[in-house]
């Protein structure tokens, strides 16, 4: 019998499968925070409902736990101290083993319709989880909302639609029967189960706390496998509220809901312990390189799915757009203070200068040119502080207090002050030149709003150093600005070679740190910045085997 939840959600999973195998525009969640599609006060609710976790003990009720712990600390200066169960790791995946065999037993259909009744639920609180995502990442409300909302969610709906296409190939049963010639033929009755690997963990980032989340989660649960989310210790809150959602669905439907459990950690070696785990078979990890690379070489039991550190790039060559060009790029820098794994770092242009439509700009006028363009930008400071929210971390307040020595500064980094929130840590975009030889300062990620105009020889060059930098240090967007086809080619034949996405002269309201789930693959899995893609048939079919069983029938 089909599950109810599965019949519920048929629609919004049909046109999901259509929509990863037409690529085109979809999306059933509503980006923009629109009281019409959310209500009249979901904003207000929202935010009561996070400001009423404040100084309380967040309530899961998981197995083993053994204290509290509220690491927390809000980039725009508030005090959340928000208390979440420490739970041992043992006893986590302990539980988590004992609840898959019902998990099993609920059939893909169920499984299906249990995670699209989650997503519908974490959708109608998109207000909750923005302010979440707001006050810990620093990412300004609308990206909050849109990032750690709606944009989340229709990134764990591609990942149920690419699990549910992989997995309703695969037939339940059926009759094998061989002809023997004149003897009777060999009948025998097969029945094909699908079945999770293991025990998932997914490790959360701190600056999109759901959006490169929800992928992992929901690939892992819709195959089958129990999901014990970890978090970055600034950034929990969204993941414990998103791990209640789930655990409610779970319990409604009479599933065991440690099913899906959150881990909060006091010491580096508990995460370690549930790395390293027998029972855990894949991990789903962002973050930097030094802790992503011990995963992939001490979890050796695990398949890990791991995005890490790149250099993104764009080469500019020449341009029929020029002030458009300008814009986007600058805007590009400018969007949550560049703390995105795909915001250009390095900006490849010849030393002879680039051609435009108004008129040859020498290597040095073009650079002037983005500093102003930058400024331009954030002139307002409402803008502004929308805009670039506020820098998450410590270390990339360090990096970009340092950066000044990597090269010749054209914009230094300023600090605004916020007007709503007086302790916030607001940024703006650190800007500066430097050579193509100056590998040391360009060519190793810088985390935040520090970008590099680095001088080229000439077109060709800068073709070559951008499919070495994607080859040799990783990239998740390359972009190029180019009026001329052979510039073009060459670039997307590197970008082939390398894997890595490219986008070409963007000059609209679309920017190469963008991906739009359904149609843009976040990844390719071919260079050093990432194994895996967001999302594809790749990212869900090894989370779950087919056993089968079979006897002679009549």
């Amino acid at each position: 019998m089909t599950h109810p939840l599965f019949e519920k959600h048929r629609a919004t999973l049909d046109a999901a499968v259509q929509a990863i195998r037409t690529r085109g525009f979809w999306t059933p969640y509503p980006e923009m925070p629109s009281p019409k599609a959310y209500g009249e006060t979901a904003n207000e609710d929202g935010k009561r409902a996070v400001e009423a976790c404040f100084g309380q003990d967040f309530p899961l009720d998981q197995a083993g736990e053994t204290g509290r712990h509220a690491p927390e600390r809000s980039p725009y200066g508030l005090d959340l101290g928000v208390r979440y169960p420490v739970c041992s790791p043992s006893a986590l995946v302990g539980a988590a083993q004992a609840a898959q065999d019902g998990w099993q037993r609920l059939g893909a259909e169920g499984r299906v319709g249990v995670c699209l009744e989650i997503l519908e639920r974490l959708n109608k609180r998109s207000f909750e989880i923005a302010h979440a995502v707001m006050l810990t990442s620093g990412q300004g409300w609308m990206m909050a909302f849109q990032a750690g909302g709606p944009h989340a969610q229709d990134r764990g709906l591609e990942a149920v639609a690419y699990a549910w296409d992989e997995m309703s190939r695969i037939p339940a049963e059926t009759v094998w029967e061989k002809p023997q010639g004149k003897n009777p033929p060999l009948r025998m009755k097969k029945h094909f189960e699908i079945v999770g690997r293991g025990v998932a963990l997914v490790i959360g980032c701190g600056t999109f706390p759901t959006w490169n989340t929800y992928p992992g989660f929901f690939a892992a649960l819709a195959t089958g496998n129990p999901v014990i989310v970890k978090p970055h210790e600034h950034a929990i809150l969204p993941a414990a509220i998103t791990v209640r959602i789930a655990r409610e669905v779970l319990a409604e439907q009479g599933l065991d809901p440690n099913l899906v459990s959150l881990a909060v950690v006091t010491k580096r070696e508990d995460t370690q312990a549930l790395a390293t785990h027998p029972a855990v078979k894949s991990i789903d990890f962002t973050g930097g390189n030094l802790f992503g690379e011990w995963l992939i070489d001490n979890a050796r039991q695990a398949q890990v799915y791991a995005e890490l550190a790149g250099v993104n790039n764009v080469v500019v060559e020449s341009t029929d757009a020029y002030k458009a060009m300008l814009r986007n790029l600058a805007f590009t820098l400018c969007l949550y203070s560049a703390q995105m794994c795909t915001t250009t770092q390095a900006i490849l242009v010849p030393a002879g200068g680039i051609d435009t439509d108004q008129g040859h700009k020498s290597f040095d006028e073009f650079a002037a040119d983005l500093a102003a363009a930058i400024d331009k930008t954030l002139a307002d400071p409402a803008v502004a502080t929308a805009v670039l929210g506020a820098i998450q971390s410590a270390d990339t307040l360090r990096r970009i207090d340092e950066a000044g020595e990597y090269g010749k500064v054209v914009l230094a980094s300023r600090k605004l002050e916020h007007p709503e929130f007086p302790n916030a840590e607001v940024r703006t975009p650190m800007l500066l030149t430097c050579d193509a030889s100056d590998e040391k300062s360009y060519m190793v990620e810088r985390f935040g709003p520090i970008s590099f105009v680095v001088r080229v020889a000439d077109a060709d060059a800068a073709v070559a150093l951008s499919e070495r930098i994607v080859r040799e240090h990783g990239a998740l967007t390359v972009g190029v600005y180019s009026t001329k086809p052979q510039v073009l080619d060459a670039m997307t034949a590197a970008t082939m070679h390398a894997g890595a996405a490219l986008s070409i002269n963007l000059t609209g309201a679309v920017f190469v740190n963008q991906s739009a789930a359904f149609s843009d693959y976040h990844g390719v899995g071919m260079n050093p910045a990432a194994n895996a893609s967001y999302a594809d048939s790749a990212f869900v079919a090894n989370r779950f085997r087919v056993v089968q069983r079979r006897y002679h029938v009549e």
